[in-house]
């Protein structure tokens, strides 16, 4: 009776993140999060590892949606939350944060008293994959969870596409409902905005890769929250 109550108080898009939580749709990802979980890397042999799908974060009612690729294996893997606990994550809050809309600017635990304001992260896909590359199968069965997260967001005005396999599984789901006939109208480009509505941002992914070697830079990344900001209807 009392967990009824609190799913009777609970805001739709909370109620799906529990589903998602237990989804065991993609056999193959789901065993490689459980061994990542079981094996651990050495730096956090003292962490018990979340080891399922890694729920959407932020602020339900948020007029800035964020799309990810999928959870890093020894980040949210790890710690149950989207981009957090590694390097991808400090240089996304980082930006959120200077850009106004993370209340600190790193993200290492569920429990860090991390909260987005007015923004929300989810992602194409919620599994840690392998050599962090999801199949096509896979982030095709994964969908269904970012189109009804679309439908629940009621209040979004802009929508930051965090590298183009975000970016083609977010139009993949425009051309399928309509609201647009081709994704080639839209090309991929950091810092390129369609004025659809909400208003699509495109951003290099933050990881490692595009971080370490200058492709990506905090600048940039900030300007982008900041381009995301702008986007938005004066409150």
């Amino acid at each position: 009776m009392h967990d009824t109550v609190i799913l009777l108080g609970m805001h739709p898009v909370e109620k799906l993140q529990r589903e998602i939580v237990h989804c065991e749709r993609c056999p193959r990802l789901r065993e490689h999060c459980r061994e990542v979980a079981r094996v651990k890397r050495r730096a956090y042999l003292d962490w018990d590892y979340w080891g399922r799908p890694v729920p959407s974060f932020g602020d339900p009612d948020a007029r800035l949606l964020i799309i990810g690729l999928a959870p890093g294996a020894h980040g949210a893997n790890r710690t149950g939350r989207m981009f957090t606990g590694d390097r991808s994550g400090d240089f996304l809050f980082d930006a959120l944060h200077q850009a106004g809309f993370a209340s600190q600017s790193t993200s290492t635990a569920r429990t860090d008293g991390l909260t987005l304001h007015d923004a929300y992260i989810t992602a194409a896909g919620r599994c840690a994959p392998p050599d962090n590359k999801p199949l096509p199968a896979e982030l095709a069965t994964c969908r269904p969870f970012l189109e009804r997260e679309l439908t629940l967001l009621k209040n979004v005005q802009a929508v930051v596409a965090l590298g183009r396999i975000a970016f083609d599984a977010y139009l993949g789901i425009l051309k399928d409902q309509g609201t647009i006939t081709r994704r080639a109208a839209f090309p991929f480009a950091h810092g390129a905005i369609h004025p659809l509505s909400p208003a699509l941002v495109c951003s290099f992914h933050p990881s490692q890769q595009n971080t370490s070697t200058g492709r990506l830079t905090l600048e940039m990344l900030t300007a982008v929250f900041r381009q995301a900001r702008g986007l938005l209807s004066p409150r």
